[in-house]
């Protein structure tokens, strides 16, 4: 039985069914972390298993491939944004730029949420197979669903150009950090994006 970094033992093969969820979740923890340190090229299963305590054999036998792997973080990281998603399609459509605009950025604004957004949306810039399951989970997760309420022409498009407005607003401000939008409050950002989601939505 090889070990972790700690020094304590490193189980092999599958774990009792009491230890399972809590294996996979810290799988997938390890997962996020290194995906974040490292970018997705970098990042093995190998170095997944090592930062989790287990052996490479558990993490295919919960996830599969790195991709796959990969994949199951971005559904864990994104989870917050398609409740979100379902909070954006409750409610009047003309108010649904200021409710898209406010729950993305208050994803964003939270310690909890941020870093593992962080880490999905580096990888997902630098490499293309990530950047294939990120399109692939967010268009058919939240921007698909998103259009589906939109009763005007090109619903799939505009879903796409709303999101685009939030995710440069996200990436200017908490990957890149230029200031002075990396500093100003979140409040003002909604008040005055807000209006340009709805535009994409629903304007003409």
């Amino acid at each position: 039985m090889s070990a972790r970094s700690d020094g304590t033992p490193r189980r092999r093969g599958r774990p009792p069914r009491t230890e399972s969820a809590g294996t996979r979740d810290r799988i997938l923890d390890a997962a996020r972390e290194e995906f974040s340190a490292r970018g997705y090229e970098k990042t093995s299963v190998r170095g997944i298993a090592k930062s989790a305590g287990v052996d490479p054999a558990l993490v295919h036998h919960y996830f599969g491939t790195k991709e796959q792997v990969f994949e199951a973080a971005v559904e864990v990281a994104f989870a917050p944004a398609f409740t979100v998603r379902d909070a954006i399609l409750d409610g009047p459509v003309e108010e649904a730029g200021e409710r898209m605009t406010r729950m993305i950025i208050s994803l964003w604004e939270s310690p909890v949420t941020r870093a593992p957004l962080l880490a999905i949306v580096r990888s997902a810039v630098n490499n293309e197979i990530a950047a294939g399951v990120f399109r692939r989970l967010i268009a058919g997760q939240l921007l698909r669903r998103i259009a589906g309420r939109l009763d005007v022409p090109d619903a799939e498009l505009r879903a796409e150009l709303a999101a685009a407005q939030l995710v440069g607003i996200a990436m200017i401000r908490y990957v890149i950090k230029v200031e002075p939008l990396a500093s100003a409050d979140a409040e003002q950002i909604v008040r005055r994006v807000a209006p340009v989601v709805q535009g994409h939505l629903t304007g003409r």
